[in-house]
């Protein structure tokens, strides 16, 4: 049974944007902190970005600083994550995992909810 879903993902050219979406039938999100992790092939797995339940958001990332933009739309139960300036290394399944807590986290492990995520090809 799914609990958060995932969408937006696809094809995209180097350079190109993407805006991910995060939605729920199951929680209210705005009780939730909700990060984006992403997974390559053969790669571990990679937390992204955070945002708090009071919009306080952290890249971890430092190829995601300037690119990466996680926000929140409350009233739709959504959290989005927009990408911009696509790279080939971006190529990755993405997540967006969610914790009752009120802390931001880097590691996968301090999620209780996870969706089957999706996926995002970058090339030309």
């Amino acid at each position: 049974q799914e609990q958060l879903v995932e969408s937006g993902g696809g094809l995209v050219q180097p350079g190109g944007s993407l805006r991910l979406s995060c939605r729920t039938s199951e929680l209210n999100l705005r009780s939730y902190v909700v990060a984006w992790f992403r997974q390559a092939p053969g790669k571990e797995r990679q937390g992204l970005s955070c945002i708090t339940q009071d919009d306080s958001s952290t890249t971890y990332v430092d190829s995601g600083k300037g690119r990466f933009t996680i926000s929140r739309d409350n009233a739709k139960n959504t959290v989005f994550l927009q990408i911009n300036s696509l790279r080939p290394e971006d190529i990755a399944v993405y997540y967006c995992p969610a914790k009752p807590s009120y802390v931001c986290s880097s590691s996968g492990g301090a999620y209780s909810y996870w969706g089957q995520g999706t996926q995002v090809t970058v090339s030309s």
